[in-house]
């Protein structure tokens, strides 16, 4: 079959099955034989880190397969290529450049697992040339960016994810739907904890390009440099001019969850933060520790403390505070208490659920369902049927930011959620988008 027919035929066929698909298993040995014509083609960008979790899940689902990797590390792709074959799949082709994924007709999804600071502009060339797209969290570097991904998404009607999987925990989504219908009254503050030990990176020379890798394409928006490995994989999260700190790489999961339970769909419209870098000689420039304070235009609250220094605990953990008790929201558990009592309303862990014969078999499968979900969504062409559509992501997401931009500010923030701008601050509202762009990969200013 030839691509463009093939194309056609998974859009035509994939709106017939939507209804089937959606209560049948993703991936079960042995479920249906799926023709090769029929299956939704993935190309997985960045193949470190939570690539190789994209390599395996998108390989395992029996709906898709992964026909492309893309890497400007060289040396990482023949890896990736032998996991594929391992896992049942066909080796995939490779390419070093992301533009020539654009112009394969053969793909049809891109799954976007690259430095933060490229997701933006990867995600909005995928929509333009007509790629459904999975996209790793931080969705953005700035908030300007977030904006163009979803216009993009919009404008070119495609399905894009954002990966904040912990909206598809089957906790989670118990717990928001008690919280939801009042277990513990209005909610007027949430709170979340982020406290991950993290490692000295010490204080590192330049060096000259290591063997196998483009470094003007890893750096690609970002400004040049010459090569660092403090810069470099996974290193470049400790720098400003790449990174979202650690609020963006891992407190977006915890205040996406809080936003989602209190049933924001909106911008804070007070920020304020503070933090510092303690403890370690090296040459990181974000902090180690931030805490920050969001408050919304009805009054509630919502606070994050991200800590990478030693902790009495080293896990996530969500806070409700509510007019009639709270709740505490973990991976593992929902715990809800009313009043004054000690003991929980309501205390609920995977094994109090009922059974559900999809989820159990992506499990034993070792499939996120988040990434099924995803391809459900492609199948029904509805963005509303995804856990976490783009514009989710782009809310939380500029939460992160704003809590950054009042550190690095020094000062409390009024933020226009409308026009997503600040309110008389030319200095915050730098911060919005990159002030210096670096050709070619500069975002569009019309998506």
């Amino acid at each position: 079959m030839k691509s463009e027919d093939r194309r056609s035929f998974i859009k035509k066929s994939m709106v017939v099955t939507a209804g089937v698909s959606l209560g049948a298993p993703a991936f079960i040995k042995g479920y249906a034989q799926t023709k090769p014509s029929d299956k939704i083609n993935v190309a997985v960008a960045g193949v470190n880190s939570r690539g190789k979790d994209a390599i395996r899940y998108f390989t395992k689902i029996k709906d898709t397969r992964v026909v492309a990797l893309c890497d400007c590390v060289e040396y990482l792709l023949p890896e990736a290529c032998t996991e594929v074959e391992k896992l049942g799949g066909t080796r995939p082709k490779t390419v070093i450049d992301f533009r020539d994924l654009l112009d394969d007709k053969e793909v049809d999804v891109i799954s976007i697992a690259t430095p933060g600071y490229w997701h933006a502009l990867m995600t909005i060339w995928a929509c333009q040339a007509g790629k459904d797209v999975y996209c790793e969290k931080p969705l953005s570097w700035s908030i300007g960016e977030g904006r163009k991904m979803v216009q993009a998404a919009r404008k070119y009607k495609r399905i894009v994810q954002t990966g904040t999987q912990h909206r598809s925990n089957r906790i989670t989504m118990k717990g928001i739907q008690l919280l939801h219908e009042g277990i513990i009254g209005d909610i007027y503050m949430g709170r979340g904890t982020v406290y991950r030990l993290r490692s000295s990176i010490g204080r590192v020379q330049d060096s000259p390009v290591p063997e196998g890798v483009n470094w003007d394409l890893f750096r690609g928006p970002a400004p040049m440099i010459p090569f660092n490995k403090n810069h470099f994989l996974y290193n470049w999260h400790w720098y400003w001019d790449t990174s979202t700190s650690e609020f963006g790489n891992n407190g977006i999961h915890a205040m996406d969850r809080i936003r989602w339970g209190m049933n924001k769909n909106e911008h804070p419209k007070k920020i304020a933060c503070v933090g510092g870098f303690y403890g370690w000689d090296s040459d990181q420039e974000i902090p180690n520790l931030e805490v920050a304070t969001f408050e919304y235009a009805d009054g509630t609250i919502m606070e994050l403390e991200v800590r990478s220094l030693p902790n009495p605990r080293n896990e996530n953990g969500l806070l409700f505070l509510g007019t009639k008790g709270y709740a505490l929201l973990e991976g593992d558990s929902f715990q809800a208490f009313q009043g004054s009592n000690k003991e929980a309303a309501i205390n609920i862990m995977e094994k109090d659920l009922e059974v559900d014969v999809r989820r159990d078999e992506l499990s034993k499968a070792g499939v996120d369902f988040h990434f099924v979900n995803f391809i459900d969504a492609v199948k029904s062409r509805n963005h509303q049927d995804l856990i976490a559509d783009v514009l989710e992501g782009h809310i939380s997401t500029t939460m992160m930011h704003l809590g950054n931009i009042a550190y690095r500010t020094g000062r409390k923030l009024t933020f226009d959620g409308k026009s997503e701008r600040f309110v008389n601050d030319k200095d915050a509202n730098n911060y919005l988008t990159r002030q210096e762009e670096r050709k070619p990969y500069v975002l569009p200013k019309e998506v």
